[in-house]
């Protein structure tokens, strides 16, 4: 069996396709805020959307990405979804916007999950997550995830020698066993 003769691959490019603006020049510093911009938008919804909103580094929105559409009580997120737009518009730091058409403000274990994760996520990829705001209803509350203390923002610390390195041993040696 012998060598292909030409290798080939394809090329890609990525590229974020502006639609009609939504966002202003005016920061955004407390949850009512960010809700002004698109808690309304999500409120008239019949399913659970999740936006994203991107940040400069001064809090003024940068542009938000309407990220993941679900359904009535669910909506799928993956961290990566949820960054695309982020990494793309060069945030400095986001806030994550969703809304229960159900009425209720109460977070889900779903939603809990998603905010400790995305926490996490963040930070590793120092794009901060400042607040995760769920709406309902006709957009007059909201629950807030940084004001009930839940949302931190923790700093994660990098080693610096490599001696100190946790390697999973038995993790590479199968890994390596397995090709």
């Amino acid at each position: 069996m012998g060598r292909p003769s030409a290798f080939k691959l394809d090329v890609v490019s990525i590229r974020m396709v502006k639609d009609v603006p939504i966002a202003s020049e005016h920061p955004i510093s407390k949850p009512e805020d960010a809700i002004h911009l698109v808690g309304q938008t999500l409120c008239e919804m019949d399913r659970e959307m999740v936006c994203v909103i991107n940040l400069k580094k001064n809090g003024i929105p940068i542009n938000c990405n309407f990220a993941s559409v679900g359904a009535l009580d669910y909506a799928m997120l993956h961290p990566r979804e949820l960054l695309k737009s982020s990494i793309l518009s060069n945030a400095a730091e986001i806030i994550l916007v969703h809304n229960h058409p159900s009425g209720s403000l109460v977070p889900s274990k779903e939603d809990v999950a998603m905010t400790a994760r995305m926490q996490k996520i963040t930070e590793l990829m120092q794009i901060p997550l400042l607040d995760h705001i769920i709406v309902a209803g006709d957009n007059s509350r909201y629950f807030s995830f940084r004001d009930k203390g839940v949302v931190k923002n923790p700093k994660v610390y990098f080693e610096t020698n490599y001696e100190y390195l946790d390697w999973n041993k038995s993790a590479i040696a199968e890994r390596r066993d397995s090709r």
